[in-house]
């Protein structure tokens, strides 16, 4: 796990407790990036193109450096601007020059604008520090009192280990009974006294004291005045630009693994980067965002900003173009790992430069496969998370693909049509739209329930609840959803696809583990929700907020599949997780996303755009491969280990479940002739993660990540006490 540290001290105020003095702590192998009374650290196991600081003193040029160097005492000054940029970061040095310049007069944004998922920290002067967060979630900012002053990090497991922090039990009830509300989750984490910055935001440090603020608005994208073709025109060009990025600074790939991998097991998304990644050939010499591991040069003078860029040509602007007079090599191959037993759709007719391997699955790769070993063994990771159980799986794939491996993780969410969005139609006045997307609902039920269902039922039923949500304050609906949790009216994700669609047309919808949490732990999130609806309203529509934090938790899950399945010195690439592809997808309009088929239509469109026109007809059209075989398969070979997990569970232990009712649920999906909900699976990957994710923290040393701590009493995991 890869995270960098700091601190922002302060006077310390009257009565304030005494703490341990900041100079006598540090990170356990730690790289530092910045000395003085505020330092910075980076640790774990960072590229050095990955480490970008740039520094601009009055009356000089701006000073890039790349790579881990030692800290420069003559930086602290009053005058003194410096940033750093850690992680993949497409800018050049002449661009990260330009936008600190531009930063002096607090314009953040475009700070965030650059290809890549990297983490931005600005400090001005002394005493003030702001750290950005992405728009999807990905690359989180965490924060904590300490010291007089405010200690942050890019992983929260780290601060509560320097302050000490326990479990904030409250807080796992809250993700498993509403993981995508916010009006449950709040800012908080796992761990008490720890603080997430939300997405798109902006966390400022003056004088030791935190400041929130937004730098993104949710609702600035939006389809309105843009059409449909200069929506997917900026989509192919932000899309392009992060896979391009990637595919040129990959460094020189470890023996008996290749330097490219992408991952064809998930469908267009995973297959449209595949095609982008093989069509990039791997400029020679020095990345343009790199340059030599260490040293520095003023901006424009060194290899990443000394003369112009390549030229570009092609149907859409950042297109790419080889050299006039560059000899041809061949092609370097591109790692494609399939799952086995899946039938992901047909790349293209002709790709060479694509080596497929197919994997098959095994008893070690099915999920719930740590558990029928110890199951504190795996990767302890900063945040619960479904990704857990099935991280045997992954991480086979990932240890088939490259060094940097490219995946299509995050498409569905980004580029969505939720159901959600019906009611922004509604809203609008644009309510004939709605029947091209209810009429795939009718068809769709009509085939799997009847003619009755298909034709008169759902468009009944959907268009009403649109009109419903469209019409609802978000204060009753934060309460009715807090009387549907204290009464466990909660539903199973049964049904038909029309009625799937009608419960998720709803401001805030209760998890899938929420029916197994115990009766006080229901009744402290319904408090959350009844006090967050005391709060101002969003600004935004319902369709548009829900699918923003379907996101945001989905890309929190994609962090965790990170930390649990990511090889030594590999990278693992979410390009549809980027800011700008975030801020392309946003200026999609609505009745664009909600077609039948729009994801694979777009991605069509965005391979057409980058030259791509030879796809067969039936691409995007075949099913999705089943997930629920497996993770039954894999219930029923871990059955034991399940059984012994849940005989005196963590969960328990903090009241947060009915454990009578997990068991029976847990012996019902092994059996593989029982019908099962399709909620039931999830629900039950949620439980077991989190119980797996207690066991691994209880098991770890306290103060693992840090030097020079006192060693205080680690707490035991005690029942919740509800308010």
């Amino acid at each position: 796990m890869r995270w960098l540290t700091g601190w922002c001290t302060g006077a310390p105020r009257p009565g304030a407790p005494a703490h341990e003095p900041p100079g006598a702590v540090a990170p356990i192998a730690a790289r530092p990036l910045w000395s003085g009374p505020d330092p910075l650290w980076a640790v774990g196991d960072w590229r050095p193109e990955e480490i970008r600081l740039v520094t601009l003193r009055p009356g000089a040029p701006a000073t890039v450096t790349t790579g881990p160097t030692a800290p420069d005492p003559v930086e602290a000054g009053p005058a003194v601007l410096r940033l750093a940029v850690l992680g993949p970061c497409g800018a050049t040095d002449a661009e990260l020059a330009a936008g600190l310049a531009a930063a002096r007069g607090g314009a953040v944004r475009h700070l965030t604008a650059w290809p890549g998922g990297y983490t931005v920290v600005l400090r001005s002067g002394v005493r003030s520090t702001v750290l950005l967060t992405d728009l999807a979630g990905a690359q989180p900012v965490f924060h904590t009192p300490w010291g007089g002053g405010t200690a942050y990090a890019t992983a929260a497991l780290p601060l509560a280990d320097l302050v000490g922090a326990p479990l904030d039990t409250g807080h796992l009830a809250a993700r498993l009974a509403c993981p995508e509300a916010p009006e449950a989750l709040g800012t908080g984490t796992p761990y008490l006294g720890v603080r997430r910055v939300p997405p798109g935001h902006a966390l400022g440090l003056r004088d030791g004291r935190p400041y929130l603020s937004g730098y993104d608005e949710p609702g600035a994208g939006g389809a309105r005045g843009r059409g449909e073709a200069a929506a997917v025109g900026e989509l192919t060009r932000a899309l392009l630009e992060s896979v391009r990025f990637r595919v040129r600074t990959s460094p020189a790939a470890p023996p008996g693994r290749a330097r490219l991998g992408v991952d064809l097991s998930y469908g267009t998304a995973s297959a449209t980067v595949a095609l982008l990644a093989a069509a990039v050939p791997r400029q020679p010499g020095p990345p343009p965002a790199g340059g030599p591991p260490a040293g520095s040069w003023p901006a424009g003078s060194g290899p990443a900003g000394s003369g112009p860029r390549g030229a570009r040509t092609g149907a859409v602007k950042g297109s790419w173009a080889r050299a006039a007079g560059r000899p041809r090599t061949a092609p370097e191959p591109v790692a494609a790992v399939t799952s086995g037993g899946t039938a992901p759709p047909a790349p293209a007719p002709d790709v060479p430069r694509l080596r497929h391997t197919v994997l098959a699955v095994g008893p070690d790769t099915l999920p719930y496969a740590d558990l029928r070993t110890d199951p504190t063994a795996g990767r302890l990771t900063d945040e619960p998370g479904p990704e857990l159980v099935t991280a045997a799986w992954a991480g086979a794939r990932f240890e088939a693909g490259g060094t940097d491996h490219l995946t299509g993780y995050g498409a569905r969410h980004v580029l969505d049509g939720h159901p959600a969005r019906l009611a922004d139609l509604v809203r609008a006045g644009r309510s004939r739209e709605l029947l091209s997307p209810v009429a795939a609902l009718a068809g769709a039920d009509r085939a799997t329930a009847g003619v009755l269902a298909g034709a008169l039922r759902t468009p009944l039923t959907v268009l009403r609840a649109a009109h419903r949500l469209a019409r609802a304050r978000w204060a009753d609906a934060l309460d009715d959803t807090a009387v549907r949790l204290t009464l466990r009216r909660t539903s199973d994700g049964g049904g038909t696809a029309g009625t799937r669609s009608v419960d998720d047309l709803a401001w805030v919808v209760p998890g899938p583990a929420a029916r197994w949490l115990s009766d006080e732990a229901l009744s402290a999130v319904a408090l959350r929700l009844r006090l967050a609806a005391r709060e101002p309203a969003p600004g935004e529509h319902p369709g548009a907020y829900r699918a923003r934090h379907a996101l945001h938790r989905h890309a929190r899950g994609f962090r965790t599949l990170v930390h649990a399945t990511e090889q030594p010195g590999q990278r693992l690439h979410a390009p549809f997780l980027d800011n700008q592809v975030v801020r392309a997808a946003r200026l999609l309009p609505d009745d664009v996303r909600l077609q039948p088929g729009a994801r694979h239509a777009l991605l069509r469109s965005v391979l057409a755009g980058t030259g791509r026109t030879d796809l067969p007809s039936d691409w995007g059209r075949t099913p999705r491969p089943d997930r629920t075989a497996p993770a039954r398969a894999g219930l029923r070979l871990a059955a034991d280990g399940l059984a012994e997990l849940f005989d005196a569970p963590l969960l328990a232990e903090a009241g947060l479940i009915d454990l009578p009712a997990v068991r029976t649920a847990l012996t019902r999906a092994a059996d593989q002739s029982a019908p099962l909900p399709p909620a039931t699976l999830a629900g039950l990957a949620d439980l077991v993660a989190t119980e797996l994710w207690l066991r691994r923290i209880r098991a770890r040393r306290h103060g693992a990540c840090w030097t020079g701590l006192p060693h205080p009493t680690h707490p035991a995991l005690t029942p919740t006490r509800f308010p």
